[in-house]
């Protein structure tokens, strides 16, 4: 079975993606500091602590599986951290990202598979957004992404490597298993943010602008759902080890439609039967009306689609999730479970 190292495999989505890709013939080797990973979530194949500014410890584990590729998931992503910190984000996304890439090079590994996010464009100029719009990230965990993408591009250009970034929209759901789904301590995700306060009185939804031009007056985003992500970098991982995409790519991942914060809340309340308090506040600065994906390219190089991404599915999936882990772990059960 061919060997594919998973950075940031106990994160939520490089979990679901470790699993598809077992499931498609490939052996993943999770390497993960637990920073924010969970070590429960490695169930499809080895597990390797360490941290990818460790040159030393990716060298051991690198020699030690021989992997034919890699997939690059870890890094931090809380938006509003990396405003009042960037220091600490470029060192932990950039010079963290600049180390793996050059270790994997120097062992002979040219495969490579980045996590990437659609806030490299900012606030888009034209919608859908496809990959010409332009790049102009307004925060700097975007700038830390695109750094890296521009990155992996000159190392493609000098090096030979054959890089590939999925850049994301707004990922959600959770396993149809429901073995695994998003665990974030603190939840800054609209939808688990959501079915955490489903039933309770004492947490509330925040609804960040009522006012702008969209048909309820919520901002609109692309939702996609993490499994179809996961079936994303096993599609990019099995073309470029067959030699089909060569060079740097950068591929959007969304299902292409919108959907409000207020349609998200309505989903929610009909598939938990619960209901759900609502805050409506300001406006957050730099938030656009719409994020919406151009998938076509992805659809095309990748023969990749969003088939679990609509809003139901994302939903029950995740509540699904919620529920399964209360009942595992009672003590941390929200009191409507």
């Amino acid at each position: 079975m061919t060997t594919v190292l998973v950075t940031g495999g106990a994160g939520y989505i490089g979990a679901h993606t470790a699993k598809a890709l077992r499931s498609a013939g490939y052996t993943p080797v999770v390497y993960d500091n637990l920073l924010k990973g969970h070590r429960e979530a490695v169930r499809w194949g080895p597990f390797e602590k360490g941290d990818i500014a460790d040159a030393a410890r990716l060298d051991a584990v690198f020699e030690a599986y021989r992997p034919a590729a890699v997939v690059h998931f870890a890094a931090v992503s809380d938006v509003a951290h990396s405003v009042v910190d960037p220091l600490y984000f470029y060192r932990l996304n950039v010079a963290g990202s600049l180390t793996l890439a050059g270790r994997a090079l120097a062992h002979g590994v040219k495969a490579f598979v980045l996590s990437s996010t659609c806030s490299v464009y900012g606030q888009p100029e034209r919608l859908p957004i496809d990959e010409t719009t332009p790049r102009n990230p307004v925060n700097t965990y975007g700038r830390s992404k695109l750094m890296v993408e521009t990155m992996l591009a000159d190392a493609a250009a000098a090096h030979g490597l054959n890089a590939i970034a999925l850049r994301y929209f707004n990922a959600a759901g959770a396993s149809f298993e429901a073995e695994i789904g998003e665990d974030h301590d603190p939840e800054t995700h609209l939808v688990p943010s959501i079915l955490q306060a489903a039933g309770r009185p004492d947490r509330a939804i925040g609804i960040n602008g009522t006012d702008y031009p969209t048909p309820d007056g919520s901002c609109v985003r692309d939702f996609v759902h993490v499994v179809d992500l996961a079936n994303a970098h096993v599609s990019a991982i099995t073309r470029l080890l067959s030699g089909r995409l060569t060079g740097f790519n950068a591929l959007n991942l969304g299902s292409g439609r919108g959907s409000s914060v207020l349609d998200i809340l309505a989903h929610a309340e009909r598939i938990t039967g619960l209901p759900i308090r609502r805050e409506y506040k300001p406006r957050r600065p730099g938030d656009p009306p719409f994020l919406v994906a151009d998938p076509s390219a992805a659809a095309r190089l990748l023969d990749w689609r969003a088939v679990h991404s609509d809003p139901d599915v994302l939903i029950s999936t995740a509540w699904r999730w919620m529920q399964t882990k209360a009942i595992a772990e009672p003590a941390e059960a929200p009191a409507a479970l």
